[in-house]
Parts: structure tokens; C-alpha cells; sequence
């Protein structure tokens, strides 16, 4: 299963000193969907647009999709079973 992660948001609001608390203010977010991102839940294309014109970046800078750990278990079997 593939899910969001937020992790690339979180390290460039360290390196640019900037709180979570101040980037929900900047980008006037409710705090139910900054929970939704601290939580790596989906959130609309529209938050995440606000956020990335809110700190000078493009999406690929503050979030990626992953997968869980049962298909990285699943493709590491297929490719014993290839191999």
C-alpha cells in the first residue's frame, strides 16, 4: 500500500527555523488538517500548493509517497523468487 509522508516538510521547517505553529498561520490551514499533516494523512492539492508558495519550493520538496513495510516485504519476495 502506498501512503504520504511529510517528513521532507518537517526537516526544511527545521532548516528554516520556521514552527509548525507559524506555517499553519502563514498558509491559514484549520488545525484539523495540520494534524492530517503531522498525522502523513492526505490533504487536498490546494494545502499543499498553499504550502509550497508559502516556502519557495516545489512539491517534491515536502512530501513523497512510500510504501508500507507489507510490500516492501511482498517485492523482496518476488525478487528471491526471481533470482
Amino acid at each position: 500500500m502506498i501512503s504520504v509522508s511529510y517528513n521532507k516538510l518537517w526537516k526544511l521547517l527545521i532548516d528554516r527555523k520556521i514552527s509548525r505553529a507559524e506555517l499553519r498561520r502563514r498558509i491559514k490551514i484549520s488545525p484539523n488538517t495540520m494534524t492530517k499533516l503531522i498525522r502523513d494523512k492526505e490533504v487536498s492539492l490546494a494545502v499543499i500548493g498553499r504550502i509550497c508558495e508559502a516556502l519557495g519550493t516545489d512539491i517534491g520538496n515536502i512530501m513523497e509517497f512510500v510504501t508500507d513495510g507489507a510490500d516492501k516485504t511482498a517485492v523482496r519476495q518476488s525478487v528471491k523468487e526471481q533470482g
